[in-house]
Parts: C-alpha cells; sequence; structure tokens
C-alpha cells in the first residue's frame, strides 16, 4: 500500500503532467499566453488557420522590432503547430475552412494568467455567500428528512413574507452600499470567467468520443451488426456517454430555456444602469455584459460538436466499409514507410521534382473491329390510326381545354350582357366549367367591367352531371362604349 506522500505525490506529477500547467511551465509561457490572448479573445473563439499565422507572425515582428529578448526564432506556422501537438490548440473543419480554436487546458491556463496578473482575490461578503448559499442547496438536496424540508420551507416564506410587509409598509427598498455591489459584480465576473474552459471542456470530451467510435468502427474486431447497433445507440446519446456530457445536459435544462436568457438579460441590464458601475473598470463592465453572450457561445459551442460528432459517426455508419479502410492504411503505411527511406537520403531544403503526369497503363493491344450496331431488318411500320368508326377522339377532347374561337365568336353575337347570361345562352358543348373560365378570359381581354354583385350559373360536364358556380358578375362592353 502506497504511503499518503506516495499518493499526493502521484497525484501532483498527474496535475503538472497536463497542458494547462505544461504550458505555464514552458520558458517561453508568457509569449503564448500573450499570443494566444491577442488572437483570441470572447468574441472570436475561432480562427482560420491562414488568418492565426498571419496575425502571429505580425505579434512576433512587433515584438522583436521593440527589442524584447527570447523571441523564438520558429515561423508563425511552426509555432502554431507546436501548439496544437501539446493540446494547446484543436484544429478542425468548419464550413470547409480550417480553423484553430483553444483546447480546454489554454482556455484553463489564460484564465489562471490573467487572474494572477491581474487584481488578487478577495474574501469577500458575496464570495461567502455565494459559498454558504451552495452548501445550503447541496444540504437541502442531500437531506431527505421530509419534516425538515418543510421546516425550511416555513422559514422562507415567514421571512419573505416579513420583508413584503415591510416594502408595503415603508414603500422603499433598503439600499446597498455601493461597495458590496462592487465585491459582487466582481465575483459575477469571476464565476463567468470559468465558464468558457468548462463548455470547452465538454466539447472536447464529445470530439474525443467520436474518435473512439468511428476508431471502433475501422477497427471492424467484432461482427457488424452488434458495432452498429452499440455505436448509433452512443451517437444518440452523446450528452450522456461522459461525465461532462451529463453535467452539461443538468446545466442546458437550467439554462437552456429563451425565457431564462432574458431574464438574464434583463438583469444584467439592470446592474449596469445602477450608478455603482462607475467604479468598474471599462473590461470588468464589458465582461459583466458579457456573461449572457459567454452562455449563448458556449451552449452553441457544445450543441455544434454533439451535431458533428452525430454526422460523423453516421456517415461512418453508412460508408463503413472494411476492406477499403484497410486499404487506405496499407497505403498510408507504405507512404510512411518510403519517406522514412527517403529523407534520411536528402538535405534541407532540397528540391523534390514534381511528378508532372501520370505513367501510362499497359492495356495491350485494343479490339479494333466491334459488332454491327444497327439491326438486320428495320422496324415493322406503325400502323395508321385513324377515327373513322371510333368514338374515342371526340370523348376524349370533351374533357379538354376551353374552345376559345368558338368562345369568342359566340361572345361577339352577345351585345350588352353580362358574362352568366352569355354562357347560360350558350349551346350544351360550350358550357362545361373550362367554358366558363375561358369565357370569362375572353371577356376581361376585351375589357369587360366586374360589377358589385354575385352571378351563379350551372356548368353541365361532359358526362352529363352539372356543377353550380359562384363569382363577381361581369358585363361586357359594346363596340361604342
Amino acid at each position: 500500500m502506497r504511503s499518503r506522500a506516495e499518493g499526493v505525490y502521484a497525484g501532483a506529477l498527474r496535475a503538472f503532467g497536463s497542458p494547462m500547467l505544461d504550458l505555464l511551465h514552458k520558458p517561453h509561457a508568457p509569449l503564448v499566453v500573450a499570443l494566444l490572448s491577442l488572437v483570441f479573445t470572447a468574441e472570436r473563439r475561432s480562427v482560420p488557420v491562414s488568418d492565426a499565422h498571419t496575425e502571429v507572425a505580425d505579434a512576433l515582428a512587433q515584438l522583436r522590432s521593440a527589442g524584447y529578448e527570447k523571441i523564438p526564432d520558429a515561423s508563425a506556422r511552426d509555432l502554431c503547430r507546436s501548439w496544437a501537438e501539446a493540446g494547446w490548440l484543436v484544429r478542425q473543419i468548419v464550413d470547409d475552412v480550417e480553423v484553430y480554436r483553444l483546447s480546454a487546458h489554454a482556455v484553463d491556463a489564460l484564465e489562471v494568467a490573467g487572474r494572477a496578473g491581474g487584481a488578487r482575490a478577495r474574501v469577500t461578503h458575496s464570495r461567502l455567500r455565494t459559498l454558504l448559499d451552495a452548501v445550503a442547496r447541496l444540504a437541502a438536496d442531500a437531506d431527505p428528512d421530509v419534516m425538515a424540508r418543510m421546516a425550511q420551507l416555513d422559514t422562507q416564506i415567514k421571512a419573505l413574507r416579513t420583508e413584503l410587509a415591510q416594502l408595503e409598509r415603508t414603500g422603499q427598498v433598503d439600499e446597498v452600499p455601493d461597495d458590496q455591489l462592487v465585491e459582487e459584480a466582481e465575483n459575477v465576473v469571476h464565476l463567468a470567467a470559468e465558464l468558457p474552459a468548462d463548455f470547452a471542456r465538454v466539447a472536447e470530451a464529445i470530439k474525443a468520443m467520436q474518435r473512439d467510435v468511428v476508431g471502433a468502427l475501422r477497427a471492424s474486431e467484432r461482427p457488424t451488426g452488434e458495432v452498429l447497433r452499440e455505436y448509433l445507440a452512443r451517437s444518440e446519446q452523446v450528452l450522456d456517454a461522459t461525465p461532462e456530457g451529463r453535467a452539461f445536459a443538468g446545466a442546458l435544462r437550467l439554462v437552456g430555456d429563451p425565457r431564462r436568457l432574458d431574464e438574464l438579460a434583463d438583469q444584467l441590464d439592470t446592474v449596469l444602469r445602477h450608478r455603482f458601475v462607475r467604479h468598474l473598470t471599462p473590461a470588468q463592465q464589458a465582461e459583466l455584459w458579457g456573461v449572457r453572450r459567454q452562455i449563448e457561445q458556449g451552449l452553441d459551442d457544445v450543441l455544434t460538436a454533439q451535431r458533428q460528432a452525430s454526422r460523423v459517426i453516421a456517415a461512418q455508419v453508412r460508408h463503413h466499409d472494411p476492406l477499403r479502410d484497410r486499404q487506405v492504411d496499407d497505403l498510408l503505411r507504405d507512404v510512411v514507410v518510403g519517406l522514412s527511406a527517403w529523407i534520411p537520403t536528402t538535405r534541407r531544403a532540397q528540391p523534390v521534382t514534381p511528378l508532372r503526369r501520370l505513367p501510362l497503363p499497359e492495356l495491350g493491344r485494343l479490339r479494333e473491329s466491334l459488332d454491327e450496331l444497327y439491326p438486320p431488318q428495320p422496324p415493322e411500320p406503325l400502323t395508321s390510326w385513324g377515327t373513322d368508326g371510333d368514338d374515342t377522339l371526340p370523348d376524349t377532347s370533351a374533357w379538354g381545354g376551353p374552345r376559345l374561337d368558338d368562345l369568342a365568336a359566340h361572345l361577339a353575337q352577345a351585345g350588352e350582357s353580362t358574362v352568366a347570361e352569355v354562357f347560360a345562352q350558350a349551346p350544351s358543348q360550350l358550357r362545361r366549367p373550362v367554358d366558363l373560365l375561358g369565357l370569362l378570359e375572353v371577356a376581361y381581354h376585351q375589357g369587360a367591367d366586374e360589377l358589385d354583385e354575385v352571378a351563379v350559373v350551372e356548368a353541365q360536364r361532359p358526362d352529363g352531371t352539372n356543377q353550380p358556380f359562384a363569382f363577381a358578375a361581369v358585363r361586357l362592353r359594346t363596340e361604342d362604349q
């Protein structure tokens, strides 16, 4: 059995082996913290790779020109790649663009460095009240005693009623000193500063689970059906598969309601309109106003990671081909073996002759003759089809569109009348429903006037059934109008 000192020392070794403390322990830690803080902000969580390289290069050039020592000679691209390998940056594809994002370890490191470089945390009234409230809620949730819970609620109700009666009696609220409000605002800013790292940790846990799922699918060590059933279930319950995901799911239930976020925005607006805000620095005011945006951005980051994981897992399930994956792995392995053999025989900056054309395949001798494409005999001629002795065509045309020429001729003989009267006087073959539409079209084309009344006519279908129609009455125009 290990001693207590051994256990504590092992825990310290694990802590200092994390990328967060490794970043702060590096000789160039101040430079790394400064550059990451310069490129990534609360409003700019992801940066395109090319933009990040350009901004880091500009910052390095400014620091070198200002005379700062111990600035590495490496290029911005090499620095960013080394930070990604160390676990401080995460490379992702967002909308077909490769971007950098801060890892949860880097966010923790920047938050620790910011606290150490800023004002020292103080034991204030607001911090103690936050701690005591948290302990009280924990005790209430953990205590199964119904009577104790009822007594606690009764005490709270009495206190609230006493406060309400005092407000009704005096008509004014006891003012809180400005220094206490400043302390509470600083506590809110301190608590909000820990949110980005928490959200980033959840998103990275989801991505790690996505990699595990895809790796297990590619391994094909178990029957395909068993693998698909298990990992499809995990993809549907991605937030419940990790401790971070379950914690985030609880937080999502708490602040996921848009009304709760709207209430938070109204409360922050009320706070920032108070006179005590003048005692806060502009940076603290901006951080206080950005609490709601931090929560929304964190929720969006985690939900985006969840949707992306679901899409990747579903795509891997649909296109999973063990044979093809094995061929790709063999090809990549051959490439690595070839590079390992070629690199030792080269020197730095040695040019490489590009492959300008692909080698020609050995096809052998092609056939010089093809089968006859045309049939030996032409097809039989089509038989003539007419309407002699066959009433199929007239029956079919009776169900066709309106006969506009016949309707125009009938309308020209009507004189001054309405469309309904002209339609009622038309022969039966011109009183179909489609002919009523055609008659209205011809009348409007000739400049008919619409009246403030409703006309009703009865149309006759080709099968002999009647159908009434109601429409706005239309009066025809004569030639002298």
